[in-house]
């Protein structure tokens, strides 16, 4: 096992983990059962990106890559794919995918690279039931993901504001709507309106070049900081946050805030 590269090792380890008298809890896993657990890597990779940490990018990539293993000496065992084929196709994929690059094809910049893109995707479901331009839209994404990925998609085949500013008018049509729900008392229209309102914000983002995601991260990762930093001067002085004044609270939230 000393001989073989990196990857053909991760491969014969699970092989020797899945195998008859290998490890009984890689032996009892299954494409259903590691879900949660990809899920879980995807994210941990995202925390290192985020934090910059190149150490701890490489570790978690490598338990990324792990599950991509795993998947697919599962694929092998029941005779549908192996780790190989799973390498072929993306190989093949990329270089199908990318004529400016590996054909004659010309792409100037990356609006017409996506364009392309979509458009060799649409020709490869050839002889396939139609595909709509948003079906690849992955359903378990998170919601907020999932809306930025349709609204990218939308976008290339032109279904899109000429610029920001309609998007900040759409914005406040639909703050008017959220407010016309609250005074109606109707909670179902509420959660929808609530719903316009937030895709209306994420297209925004999209507009102005902001990764949603990241963005909503960012403002999350702060407030969590400024709150604990709230709590531990309340708790140096003998105090608990919820028997401050509300008044005293945004008095050091805008201190947590230089800190």
């Amino acid at each position: 096992m000393e001989e073989l590269n990196g990857v053909e090792r991760l491969g014969a380890i699970v092989a020797r983990l899945r195998a008859p008298g290998g490890c009984p809890w890689d032996r009892e896993q299954t494409h259903s059962s590691l879900r949660p657990l990809l899920i879980e890597e995807c994210h941990e990779v995202i925390e290192a990106i985020d934090l910059g940490d190149d150490a701890n990018l490489r570790e978690e990539l490598g338990d990324l890559l792990l599950h991509v293993v795993m998947h697919s000496e599962m694929g092998r065992e029941r005779g549908a794919f192996d780790f190989a084929q799973v390498a072929d196709g993306i190989c093949e994929k990329m270089v199908r995918r990318h004529p400016h690059v590996f054909g004659d094809a010309e792409a100037s910049d990356s609006a017409a690279v996506l364009k392309q893109w979509e458009e060799i995707k649409r020709l490869e479901k050839s002889g396939k039931p139609p595909a709509g331009i948003l079906d690849g839209v992955s359903k378990s994404l998170p919601a907020l993901l999932r809306a930025q990925e349709a609204q990218k998609k939308a976008a290339r085949v032109g279904f899109d504001w000429s610029d920001p500013e309609p998007v900040f008018e759409k914005i406040s049509e639909e703050t008017a709507e959220v407010r016309g729900a609250m005074a109606a008392g109707d909670r179902p229209a509420l959660e929808a309106e609530l719903g316009d309102l937030l895709f209306s914000v994420v297209n925004l983002a999209r507009k102005l070049g902001v990764d949603a995601e990241t963005a909503l991260s960012g403002s999350t990762r702060r407030f969590i900081s400024r709150f604990r930093s709230i709590e531990r001067r309340l708790e140096a002085e003998g105090r608990r946050v919820g028997d401050t004044p509300l008044a005293e609270l945004d008095r050091l939230w805008e201190l947590a805030k230089n800190d």
